[in-house]
């Protein structure tokens, strides 16, 4: 899908090795990403596709050019930055021990649960008491709730049975048709 005009440019981004002798652990990437549009990326485990994710976002050292809206990365502070282009992991990461403390608006993340098919009690379990493809979701709510721009989904649907698969990616289907753009990283070529 595309919607048009380009809302993420990337211009050379990469991240050098640890050391001048090592290669880089990300060669230079180039993408423009129009709102409305997904940019699959896909290859084996280790070939940096959450490393460029990371980079997108500005949670690793990386060098380049990113910019969102036409306004460069390194003009925005990296708070507002990582709002604006959220990373979710595929392993969603906890602080509390219960699920709900993870929302600021509880109410608002309830909002996703029927499309989602989550438990409306699961805000008051445990963390530990979640399945992987629970904490998935709830990780998928988080990031939704920040309200991006664009959004970098690391195997968004790794944990998930095809029936909720179904539901995630029509949910992402309607964020893109509402104007966000994403990159989602995938081993399921489908």
């Amino acid at each position: 899908m595309s919607g048009g005009l380009d809302l993420l440019t990337i211009r050379d981004l990469t991240r050098s090795g640890k050391s001048a002798d090592q290669p880089p652990l990300l060669h230079p990437v180039n993408l423009d990403v129009a709102a409305g549009e997904c940019v699959v990326v896909s290859g084996p485990s280790g070939s940096g596709k959450t490393m460029l994710l990371r980079a997108i976002a500005d949670l690793d050292p990386n060098d380049g050019e990113v910019s969102l809206d036409g306004t460069a990365r390194a003009d925005t502070p990296a708070p507002e930055w990582r709002r604006k282009a959220v990373f979710q992991p595929a392993e969603t990461g906890w602080w509390s021990d219960i699920t709900g403390d993870h929302f600021d608006d509880p109410e608002a993340a309830r909002g996703f649960f029927e499309t989602l098919d989550l438990d409306d009690g699961c805000l008051k379990w445990p963390v530990s008491r979640l399945s992987t493809g629970e904490r998935q979701r709830l990780g998928l709510i988080r990031s939704l709730l920040v309200a991006p721009r664009v959004l970098l989904l690391d195997e968004p649907t790794s944990a998930l049975d095809p029936g909720t698969t179904e539901r995630v990616e029509a949910l992402l289907r309607d964020r893109l048709r509402a104007g966000n753009a994403m990159i989602i990283t995938s081993h399921d070529l489908d």
